[in-house]
């Protein structure tokens, strides 16, 4: 039985999926904008709902490409003498899958859980903006605040401001992305695994693929310096 009709289709979904998650990287930066120029948050709450979507999407796709490859799998397996309904077969599975949905499973895609991770940094770094500037008190705290910002601005391995700075999905800190890189391509050639630069940090195993952009430090960054 000859697959490329099904390798050719797969291709395409993929593509797909490409889609998808162009859609969520630019829901997230929508939203990022709503929290910066201090919309309502019925207007950022709207694009987590969009975010939903595309979660539901991916799974449902995500499902249906390992329904193909479970049944294409299953067939080079078995080896029929008489070529089986791909299509049934296909369904059948998908359908298995679907029914196993469930809304914590929306909760838990990666895309989604950064959009409402850098919508809270996002919104921890701008709320000292919004107090009331004439109570004195209110003024302290915010000054505080501001201080304990800009301590967040500098990288733990080069000690500056940072300009691309990338967070650690695990731990949470965050450095300036050229040097920590540069320190895992370093350690890696030695076969060696990487602390976590931040003083106190437990972590001990900085991987590349652990880094995301910061998208909400970088832009809280660029906001103090035009000030």
């Amino acid at each position: 039985i000859s697959f490329n009709s099904v390798d050719s289709s797969l291709s395409s979904l993929k593509n797909c999926q490409s889609y998808i998650n162009t859609g969520m990287d630019i829901a997230t930066h929508v939203a990022l904008d709503l929290v910066e120029s201090f919309n309502d948050v019925e207007d950022v709450n709207s694009m987590e709902s969009v975010m939903l979507e595309y979660a539901a999407m991916d799974r449902e796709l995500n499902h249906y490409m390992k329904a193909i490859e479970e049944t294409v799998n299953q067939i080079k397996r078995e080896k029929p003498e008489n070529t089986p309904d791909l299509k049934y077969l296909v369904k059948e599975k998908f359908t298995a899958l679907e029914s196993k949905n469930n809304d914590s499973d929306l909760q838990r895609n990666e895309k989604y859980m950064y959009f409402k991770d850098q919508v809270k940094e996002m919104r921890n770094q701008f709320r000292h903006q919004s107090g009331n500037d004439n109570e004195a008190i209110e003024q302290i705290d915010e000054d505080i605040a501001v201080t304990q910002s800009q301590m967040n601005f500098i990288c733990p391995i080069t000690q500056m401001e940072m300009k691309r700075p990338v967070r650690n999905k695990v731990c949470g800190h965050t450095y300036e992305e050229d040097a920590i890189l540069k320190i895992i391509q370093t350690r890696k050639q030695q076969k060696k695994k990487v602390r976590c630069p931040k003083i106190g940090c437990s972590h001990a195993d900085v991987k590349g693929s652990d880094l995301v952009p910061d998208e909400a430090l970088k832009r809280a960054i660029d906001s103090q310096n035009k000030q």
